[in-house]
């Protein structure tokens, strides 16, 4: 259950992401990255968070909101949802004790998405970056 994993990886993208997670995270990764992108900038301009989390899974999940769901965007196989790591720390997936190598782990926005993963008992922190090809600068 998600609620047992209170540490988090002090390494961004952890060894134990396979190739089968990476290679079917960054397939499905390229159908939504502007959605994802635009939502991210939107948590940030708007004030709720700097830390843009986007919970992937493909069943359903009840953390943050409901961005895409499975299907919905380019035959997408994945759910995403935003959230922030705000909510993580208040839900306490994110140790209090973890938020600050959290934020120095945290990656740039204009070039990452932080995707938290959830297959089964697989549960990580992935930052994947966004497609080099229409990427535009975001601009406060």
């Amino acid at each position: 259950m998600i609620e047992d994993y209170t540490a988090l990886s002090n390494a961004p993208n952890s060894p134990d992401l396979n190739g089968k997670y990476l290679g079917l995270i960054s397939s499905d990764f390229i159908k939504v990255a502007d959605a994802l992108k635009e939502a991210s900038y939107q948590i940030k301009k708007r004030g709720f968070s700097d830390f843009p989390i986007f919970v992937t899974s493909q069943r359903p999940i009840e953390i943050g909101q409901k961005l895409i769901g499975v299907g919905e965007l380019h035959e997408n196989k994945w759910n995403y949802h935003a959230s922030m790591m705000e909510e993580f720390v208040q839900r306490k997936l994110i140790a209090e004790e973890n938020m600050e190598l959290f934020v120095q782990n945290f990656k740039d926005i204009e070039e990452f998405a932080c995707l938290f993963v959830v297959d089964g008992q697989f549960t990580n922190f992935v930052f994947i970056p966004f497609p080099e090809e229409g990427r535009e600068e975001i601009v406060e």
